[in-house]
């Protein structure tokens, strides 16, 4: 049994959308009946937010032009997608979702605030529209299909924007709904991203978080793999973008594509491995737009391949905070005292890099929270810097951070060398740099302007564009 996610890309509109139910419609009369997790059609998760966003400010004219073109797009799709006898209530169904959304915006627009809460509950519409109008697709193919809302039975914790699922709820509650439709040859058309509290109010799973559905739901079923569709052929060894050559890999392992996701790469939802890793569920990623081309299969014991760095990877728009001082030699907790303060403003720390002396500490974070990190630890350490204890706490702007990912680099001779040779003869300097004791990867700091042909330098000098 597969669990079938299909992102916004792959349901961007009614054509893709009929493209969709084809794919799961195939597989259902050659290999059995698949469950199938959407994703809000693409762009109008964003929408839905900048409507919300704009009632609380009372931004009339910006709330009434976003409603207007959710109103069309999802009226333009149920048209092309729906069987006749069905077009009068499927929409019936959209109007009802949009006005439903309509309204919380008016309260929304009364309170002036748009809570964490309210939030998960204006950015769940989307997936609740797609779900209807893929298995109104479904069955306009010939194929008994009905549309699901995950908030009945993915039971979460109330972590409103980041829900983590409360397992044997979620397991009950999703075997129970799934299941006998399973049974009956019936296609479940799963909402993703969004699950629900045991009271019933509506969670988010975090963005992207559609991938985490599905894993989600294939642990609860104990199904045989994942399919994510996505529009890439699998996951390459580097941004086709940045480096042409770049090609997809056959195989890798949960950890290498955790690793890979984690820095930048699109690869899935970070969250998404762990039910798989669990429950040993193997992963497929695979091209909506080219079914049949190829695809990477994501497990716990890939085939070794020829070189042991696999991908490269980067994440752009980054600062590199940097707190220094004589005086923190051999001083415990400042380590903890950093990341603490950071840890308050819900910032998320990418790469730490500490000298052997304990003059510094360096750490990557995304460049917009920047501003925020340095005030709190100004705050934090301010006796610190009146003492002269802490000479001064700074920011880089403009860094990147660039990861050579691959399974078993730790245990490899000469892979930091050959890394830094290539960087040093292609003119690039690196800014810090960070390998703990994973043996996954390799990560560094780099300027932003030259990130580019950091990642094409080490693709190259690994050769990892040659097939093996």
């Amino acid at each position: 049994m597969v669990v079938m996610k299909f992102g916004g890309s792959s349901v961007g509109d009614g054509t893709r959308i009929r493209n969709v139910a084809g794919i799961a419609g195939r597989f259902a009369e050659g290999e059995g009946t698949p469950a199938v997790v959407v994703s809000a059609m693409q762009g109008v998760t964003d929408a839905l937010i900048r409507a919300a966003e704009a009632a609380s400010r009372r931004d009339n004219g910006t709330l009434h032009r976003t409603i207007a073109e959710l109103y069309a797009r999802h009226e333009e799709a149920a048209a092309e997608v729906a069987p006749p006898e069905e077009r009068e209530a499927l929409l019936a169904e959209v109007h009802s979702l949009i006005r439903d959304f309509e309204n919380l915006c008016a309260a929304v627009g009364v309170l002036g605030e748009l809570t964490p809460r309210g939030l998960d509950a204006v950015a769940s519409f989307g997936e609740r529209l797609s779900a209807r109008l893929l298995a109104a697709a479904l069955r306009q193919e010939g194929y008994a299909a009905r549309a699901l809302e995950a908030s009945d039975f993915i039971v979460t914790d109330a972590h409103h924007g980041a829900a983590s699922p409360l397992w044997d709820h979620t397991r009950d509650r999703t075997r129970g709904a799934v299941l006998p439709l399973l049974a009956e040859g019936t296609i479940p058309v799963i909402t993703g991203f969004i699950g629900a509290t045991p009271e019933g109010v509506i969670t988010t799973l975090g963005r992207g978080g559609s991938d985490f559905s599905a894993s989600i739901v294939a642990a609860s079923l104990d199904a045989d793999e994942i399919w994510i569709w996505t529009d890439v052929d699998g996951v390459m060894t580097a941004d086709p973008r940045i480096v042409p050559e770049a090609r997809t890999l056959p195989e890798l392992s949960y950890a290498e594509a955790a690793e890979l996701s984690y820095f930048g790469a699109r690869v899935i939802h970070p969250k998404t491995v762990l039910p798989a890793v669990e429950r040993g569920i193997p992963i497929r990623i695979k091209n909506t737009f080219n079914p049949d081309g190829p695809s990477t299969l994501i497990t716990s014991s890939p085939r070794e391949g020829r070189s042991t760095v696999k991908a490269i990877t980067a994440i752009k728009s980054l600062s590199l905070i940097t707190v220094e001082g004589r005086g923190m030699i051999g001083v415990p907790g400042i380590a903890a005292k950093v990341f603490s303060a950071v840890a308050r403003e819900g910032i998320s720390v990418l790469m730490i890099s500490q000298s052997s002396s304990e003059q510094n500490i360096c750490f990557a974070i995304r460049g917009e929270e920047t501003a925020r990190a340095l005030e709190a630890l100004n705050t934090a350490f301010a006796p610190e810097l009146a003492a002269r204890n802490v000479d001064r706490i700074w920011a880089e702007d403009g860094v990147a951070i660039v990861a050579a990912v691959g399974k078993g680099m730790r245990r490899t001779p000469g892979i930091a060398a050959k890394l830094f040779g290539a960087l040093g003869k292609a003119g690039i300097n690196v800014i810090s740099i960070a390998q703990g004791s994973s043996e996954h990867n390799i990560s560094l700091v780099v300027s932003e302007g030259q990130v580019e042909d950091a990642v094409r330098a080490i693709h190259r000098e690994f050769d990892l564009g040659r097939e093996g």
